[in-house]
């Protein structure tokens, strides 16, 4: 059982602690059940015989017990909250580990929204489960089994109450939790749901309005909500009969109780002291039942929980760190695709296909090719995003399957085509791949990257604000601000995944000009949609369908690459190609 496992590793660290729980959680049971003993003493030795001393007396003893029991379940409630929320946080930092780790195929295989619940409401199922289990279970069967022997102990003839209560509140709860499994097994399934539109209404605001698609989404997500909610109340409905039931099961036993005791009281055969004990432990077995039970109610919601956990933390990332990884790189600034072919999983048609190329120090490689042709792709290659599923892929002289990852990211600059920036400052931002850079390293870097101008603009320079995303600034800015972030990182290969398509031509004309002596030592990959940001390039590639159909410089590609000639046909005109 997947939970099972998750629960049996995750508490392997903090075994003392349980250990140390389980006593105290005996000793307290154990002083909170001696209580309805000495009490029925009181009853029957001090109060119906009028002996104040035996009154004071036990009634010393039943505070000192009241304060033992007090003083240990407050120690064995911290010490297991203390177990259960360290669990909870060691689960969720090997989630956010493992998906950190993860390439982008996995990332897109279990989904964002699936991935973030997973890491936080399917770690709090579990956590919650287990914060029970320290705090209520383990007290729970030792109440049952000591509270039995203890209640037949003051009068055995009434146990008929505790042979027909006992089960059958086991049965009427155990009704309700089989009900009960089907909508929490459904629940998380519907919350990954709510989840996914709400994030895709959110991404998509903007292409929301412009197409006036708001009561569509309203309606997607208004269908979403409502399965949520209706087996939510279904569950709720379940568990608001749960508590009624309990009571009606008390009340009736201690009617049972009463009844039967009223007679053997008559007849001389049970104190009045032993009837009051007797209900108390009844009181207690059926408390402890009830308990034990709502855990069980638990497990079905947080078994799901731990299978999707499991699912995650047990599926490796294809892209792995090497038994042996290379740590010396005989070559600095190269790129080099030997007949690469990438397929994703469960695609009948490969994205790339015979891919060879090679860029080395100071040489600029152009991409360009129609919307689909697999140009991001082949840059995410590059980043080893993905691993490629044919032929060879080697940074500065060697196989990426033979790097370590973080060797590898620390050579290479990628900017991607959907700049993103993270909450913090305009310094923190550009000082993510390199977080010792001076300040004079960044300005020179926002200089480069024609952003020195706006940053200086605001109120409190590199300090200033950025939110999350960086929905502070322009899509311009954020743009400047991504590609100043990889030439803070100085490293050997610089990636623009369509970088400069948010700069007029302007800005672009003046950030390459000053990005030329910065990159004289680097093998630069620029990924473009316009011919006038590539017509200078030392290579450009053109794909085609996944497949290179042109390979030169710009003039020797008009003259033998018909797609080419078209491409730059479409954007300048027929006269103009020609």
């Amino acid at each position: 059982m997947k939970l099972r496992q998750l629960i049996v590793n995750g508490l392997r660290p903090y075994r003392r602690e349980l250990v140390l729980v389980l006593i105290l959680q005996a000793l307290q049971t154990t002083a909170t059940l001696t209580l309805p003993g000495l009490n029925a003493r009181l009853i029957d030795e001090g109060v119906l015989v009028g002996d104040n001393a035996e009154i004071w007396r036990v009634g010393a003893i039943m505070i000192a017990f009241s304060l033992v029991q007090v003083v240990f379940a407050i120690a064995a409630v911290w010490f297991g909250a203390r177990v259960a929320m360290g669990f909870g946080r060691d689960i969720r930092r090997d989630l956010f580990h493992q998906v950190t780790d993860y390439s982008a195929r996995e990332v897109g295989r279990f989904g964002a929204p699936s991935l973030i619940t997973r890491i936080t409401n399917d770690v709090q199922q579990v956590q919650q489960l287990v914060v029970l289990a320290a705090t209520m279970m383990i007290a729970a069967p030792i109440t049952m089994v000591v509270g039995v022997i203890m209640a037949m102990r003051e009068d055995l003839g009434l146990s008929i109450v505790l042979v027909i209560a006992v089960p059958a509140t086991v049965v009427v709860l155990g009704i309700l939790i089989v009900q009960m499994v089907p909508a929490f097994q459904a629940m998380q399934v519907r919350i990954d749901k709510v989840n996914s539109v709400l994030r895709e209404q959110i991404t998509g605001m903007r292409v929301v309005r412009a197409f006036v698609r708001e009561p569509e989404e309203r309606v997607r997500f208004a269908e979403a909500n409502a399965a949520l909610t209706d087996v939510s109340l279904r569950a709720g409905r379940i568990m608001a009969a749960m508590f009624p039931t309990i009571g009606f099961m008390v009340n009736v036993s201690s009617i049972g109780v009463l009844w039967l005791g009223a007679g053997r009281i008559e007849s001389g055969d049970l104190q009045v002291g032993s009837l009051v004990a007797y209900l108390s432990y009844l009181l207690q077995i059926l408390i402890a039942v009830v308990m034990a039970t709502f855990m069980v109610s638990m497990i079905p919601r947080a078994s799901v929980a731990g299978e999707r956990i499991s699912e995650v933390l047990e599926r490796p990332s294809t892209v792995t760190v090497p038994d042996d990884p290379v740590t010396d790189m005989p070559e600095r600034g190269t790129v080099e695709f030997d007949q690469v072919d990438f397929r994703y999983a469960g695609a009948d048609q490969p994205v790339l296909c015979d891919v060879s190329f090679r860029v080395g120090p100071g040489e600029t490689l152009a991409v360009i090719g129609s919307t689909g042709a697999g140009k991001t792709t082949l840059v995410n290659l590059v980043a080893r995003l993905f691993d490629a599923t044919g032929g060879a892929v080697r940074v500065n002289g060697v196989d990426l399957k033979r790097l370590d990852p973080s060797l590898l990211w620390g050579h290479v600059g990628y900017v991607p085509q959907r700049a993103f920036l993270f909450s913090g400052t305009v310094a923190s931002n550009l000082r993510f791949g390199r977080p010792d850079a001076t300040d004079a390293e960044l300005w020179e870097a926002l200089e480069i990257a024609q952003a020195a101008g706006f940053v200086q603009s605001m109120p409190n320079g590199l300090d200033s604000p950025i939110n999350q995303g960086g929905t502070n600034v322009s899509g311009g800015q954020r743009q400047r601000l991504s590609i100043a972030r990889a030439l803070v990182a100085n490293p050997d290969i610089f990636v623009f995944d369509d970088s400069f398509s948010a700069l007029d031509l302007a800005t672009e004309a003046r950030l390459r000009t000053a990005l030329a002596p910065r990159t004289r030592e680097a093998a630069v990959i620029v990924v473009a949609q316009r011919v006038s940001t590539i017509v200078g390039a030392d290579q450009i590639l053109v794909l085609e369908d996944g497949r290179v159909v042109g390979l030169g410089r710009h003039d020797e590609l008009l003259e033998h690459c018909p797609t080419y000639a078209e491409i730059l046909a479409s954007q300048t005109g027929e006269e103009a190609a020609a």
